[in-house]
């Protein structure tokens, strides 16, 4: 995997006025810590960061972090946000090797849709877990986990136990826990059908109706007698 790149200075000192400081120069203060090793504080260029978080994969592409000529070998664990804005104004990093091993968040994927029966019958793709929690090396955290919809129905469900994880990675998860499923159109649904388009046959709505006829009519024999007797 591609590592992420940043250079950073150190920085001396804490708090507000430090942060503040350097926030007006465009800059955003960080931490460096883990691997038995002391804290190094740093500052990084706030624009920088912002283009590595908005690329994608930021939380599980290691990062190559040069502090005046020295690289430290990190994966992001954290970012605080403007609440406004979205910029960031923090960052957490946490130093890693190739014998590192941690939980992370990674999002999934999605294959073959165009194969899918049920999406082809105007179905729905309900996904019910958008990240999936995995124990692997920091240094080897899949990009995605891919899902194959191909030959899924409508009705159809995917247990984790169907989702492709590399050799060597845990998940959190019971095999048998739904990751997505394919879904009736709301509109199918609400017009009396189940998830596989079929409509339904229910006992109790055919009672109902055979006893609401029956009401009907008796209340029509009353209706008719008392008028026979007003007149």
């Amino acid at each position: 995997m591609e590592k992420i790149q940043l250079e950073a200075q150190k920085r001396d000192g804490t708090g507000k006025g430090v942060a503040r400081a350097l926030r007006r120069e465009k800059r955003i203060p960080a931490v460096i810590y883990g691997d038995g090793k002391e804290p190094v504080l740093i500052a990084l260029e706030g624009k920088e960061v912002f283009k590595a978080l908005h690329s994608g994969g930021f939380f599980t592409q290691v990062c190559d972090i040069d502090i005046d000529g020295t690289k430290h070998l990190v994966l992001a664990r954290d970012v605080q946000l403007h609440p406004v804005n979205d910029q960031p104004m923090h960052a957490d990093f946490m130093r890693v090797t190739e014998k590192t091993k941690i939980w992370a968040n990674v999002p999934v994927q999605f294959i073959n849709e165009d194969k899918s029966p049920g999406l082809e019958r105007g179905g729905l793709l309900n996904t019910i877990m958008h990240e999936i929690e995995l124990y692997c090396q920091a240094t080897k955290i899949p990009e995605a986990l891919i899902i194959d919809l191909e030959g899924l129905d409508i009705g159809d469900s995917v247990p984790f136990s169907a989702v492709q994880v590399p050799a060597g990675v845990e998940g959190a998860l019971d095999p048998e826990t739904t990751v997505a499923s394919v879904t009736a159109p709301a509109a199918v649904r609400s017009a009396g059908t189940d998830e596989e388009g079929e409509e339904l046959e229910g006992e109790e709505g055919a009672e109902g109706a055979e006893g609401a006829e029956g009401e009907t009519a008796e209340g029509e024999g009353e209706s008719g007698g008392e008028a026979e007797n007003e007149s």
